[in-house]
């Protein structure tokens, strides 16, 4: 069987975000490689590429890192415009972690002039049972509030960890099909207007 070559497969950006040290880059190493590190320390922004099969279709999934503690807003804009879509990270076991996920959903709104991204609110470490300090009540209110989906996971146990890429991969996917429907329909009625000015005249 010859391969396809002429269609490239659909690349779908996912930007991390999140405060340090809540498992984001734990999260993407066990999506990319199917392996838990515990002690990374981050400090800068890593990508990875991926091809995966998404309901049947071959994809690939530019994930972009961040290392939460970004000094330059500028550097942070760049990378939230570069996004399609995003992982808001927080760990159930940290307060802090979790009023954090406000500021940086202000932040991807106002880079994206508050249009509504494919965006998913994540509370991680859901091994952690004992230490939660976030109800799961809690983080579906704030979700709920955004109007976005809450899922928990756990980068330990892989617990939704696919789950929450191939997520946030359809709602992407959804949107590219919106906009392009948008974009060809406002097209065809632009035109048209034109050439019946044209014909008036």
């Amino acid at each position: 069987m010859s391969k396809k070559t002429s269609a490239q497969p659909a690349l779908h950006k996912v930007i991390m975000v999140g405060s340090g040290g809540v498992g984001k880059s734990a999260l993407t190493l066990q999506f990319m490689y199917d392996e838990f590190i515990e002690d990374y320390e981050p400090t800068k922004a890593d990508s990875y590429r991926k091809k995966v099969v998404l309901d049947g279709e071959e994809v690939s999934i530019d994930i972009l890192d961040t290392a939460g503690q970004e000094d330059y807003a500028a550097i942070r804009d760049n990378y939230f415009r570069s996004g399609e879509g995003f992982l808001c990270v927080f760990s159930i076991t940290e307060e802090e972690s979790f009023q954090a996920t406000q500021e940086f959903r202000e932040q991807i709104l106002r880079v994206k002039n508050g249009e509504n991204v494919p965006f998913l609110l994540v509370g991680n470490k859901g091994d952690l049972h004992d230490k939660r300090k976030i109800s799961v009540a809690e983080a579906q209110a704030r979700a709920q509030q955004w109007n976005v989906h809450y899922v928990e996971t756990s980068a330990k146990t892989r617990e939704n960890v696919d789950k929450v890429f191939f997520d946030l991969m359809r709602e992407i996917r959804s949107r590219k099909m919106d906009d392009t429907k948008v974009s060809n329909g406002h097209g065809k009625e632009k035109s048209k207007i034109k050439r019946l000015k044209c014909c008036l005249l």
